[in-house]
């Protein structure tokens, strides 16, 4: 009855937002976007490209609005409570120091203010809400339609498949010294929050490369560290009847449910159920690296991502006046580490995953596409003859301190690297039939650079302002923004 009722009140206080917000969007037009992803997959960069290129005449060919943007510019934000999204400490970071901006594990807002021509001659003004939040918070939205009993049963479920498996054995060898029907011990749920917390840290290292990790505030819990809410963990059910008042069992099912109210709901009603529009960034290749495994749990984890948008959309408060979250876009990061032949490729495999997964998560109700981009473009395209065989390469500043094969890179010094050609058939990689690792034949004996941090590039500059070189960031922009500026 709890959960009934906290629905409920979210539902009326969701209505009562959403009539004001209604209101007031005809007042002064106004897009709410959201920028998730899981770590490492670019949010900070493509924020703030996607940023300066408006306010500064990015090159955007395939965005049609853009050359009817008279000015873009920034203004304070609206949510007092939220921090603001350090765009000019990225900025800086990218041009003057040429370094990747620090990624960020809270919410961050940033707001845009659009000045245009309307197709019809007309000086039109619309207000752009960046919101910036960890992919890892969106992968905890399905934890609202779970009880304790559910998520320990489909979470333990999941650590018994490999890689996981043995990732997990000190957690599954601690759980198996765990009675649920004992009496609430404070010790035993720390010790069991912290090896579940090593588990999920460990699944997230590049050699496994796992995406779906909920409950995500265990990743990054910020000022919630070591409170009731985030020590708890899944449990062993006997089968029979819940465990009593006062049980261990009953102790972690408290905390689970003040989770899903102080983080999850919060989050849900705070931010989530109030976004027009959402790009959910992928970074594929990290997968790719990994394995079929990687690559199948990260298709499980869009396929919650999607489950999300479904229950989103689900509201009392969205029905009655705009359809939440109108346009979902996949992207796949870092486009720039793949040799244009393979950009197709990378797309049809996406387009693979939330195909498949879209299916699994009842469809999520709005328009879906997927694009390969890169925010900021830190390649070039070459070719390297080798013997007979000229090459198709992708060259790069790896950054200081880099090394393979002997050789320590100055941060200052471009090598080529030879990213080998994803399959032309999607299956091959979930079969694993195929490695993201093939070669051509002269060049498997050549350096592997694919997995070096490498360096923003030098820009150009047009009109006084740097122009930050991209992949395909004006189709992300036309998919998401360009019916909202007709």
């Amino acid at each position: 009855m709890p959960g009934a009722l906290a629905d409920i009140l979210t539902e009326a206080r969701l209505a009562a937002r959403a009539l004001y917000e209604y209101g007031q969007h005809w007042l002064d037009p106004t897009i709410r976007l959201g920028v998730t992803g899981l770590a490492r997959s670019g949010k900070t960069v493509f924020i703030t490209a996607l940023v300066h290129g408006l306010m500064h005449g990015g090159r955007f060919p395939v965005f049609e609005p853009s050359g009817r943007i008279a000015r873009a510019r920034l203004a304070p934000q609206p949510d007092d409570a939220v921090p603001r999204f350090d765009y000019e400490g990225n900025l800086r970071a990218l041009i003057e120091e040429r370094r990747w901006p620090e990624s960020t594990e809270r919410i961050s807002e940033l707001r845009l203010v659009i000045e245009y021509q309307s197709q019809r001659g007309a000086a039109r003004t619309l207000t752009l809400d960046i919101v910036d939040y960890p992919g890892e918070w969106l992968l905890d939205l399905p934890l609202l339609d779970k009880t304790y009993a559910q998520w320990s049963d489909e979470s333990l479920k999941l650590s018994e498949v490999t890689p996981r498996a043995d990732i997990a054995r000190p957690w599954h060898e601690y759980l198996a010294t765990l009675d649920p029907g004992s009496p609430e011990d404070e010790q035993a749920a720390l010790k069991s929050a912290a090896l579940f917390t090593h588990y999920l840290k460990a699944c997230r290292d590049e050699r496994y490369a796992m995406s779906l990790l909920p409950p995500g505030r265990f990743l990054m819990p910020g000022d919630l560290a070591n409170s009731p809410a985030l020590t708890f963990s899944p449990l062993r059910s006997s089968g029979r009847e819940e465990p009593p008042a006062g049980s261990l069992w009953a102790m972690m099912r408290r905390r689970f449910e003040a989770y899903k109210d102080v983080v999850v709901r919060t989050f849900f009603e705070n931010h989530f159920a109030r976004l027009d529009r959402q790009i959910v960034l992928v970074d594929a290749l990290a997968a790719f690296n990994a394995g079929p495994d990687a690559i199948r749990d990260l298709e499980g984890a869009l396929a919650s991502v999607l489950e999300c948008f479904r229950v989103g959309r689900s509201t009392f408060a969205s029905a009655l006046f705009r359809p939440r979250v109108g346009r979902i876009l996949f992207a796949a990061t870092k486009a720039d580490h793949l040799h244009q032949a393979s950009h197709q490729r990378l797309e049809a495999i996406l387009a693979r995953m939330t195909e498949r997964a879209a299916e699994r998560a009842s469809t999520a109700g709005a328009p879906l596409d997927v694009v390969a981009i890169a925010a900021v473009r830190a390649t070039r395209e070459a070719k390297v003859r080798r013997g007979r065989e000229e090459l198709p390469c992708i060259v790069g500043v790896p950054a200081a301190g880099e090394a393979v094969g002997g050789e320590v890179f100055d941060g200052n010094t471009e090598a080529a690297m030879f990213p080998g050609d994803l399959p032309g058939d999607p299956e091959e990689l979930f079969s694993g039939a195929a490695s993201f690792r093939g070669l051509t034949s002269a060049a498997r004996d050549e350096a592997d650079y694919r997995f070096l941090r490498l360096r923003p590039p030098v820009l150009e500059y047009s009109a006084g302002a740097p122009m930050l070189p991209h992949i395909r960031l004006d189709r992300a922009l036309q998919f998401l923004l360009g019916d909202k500026l007709q």
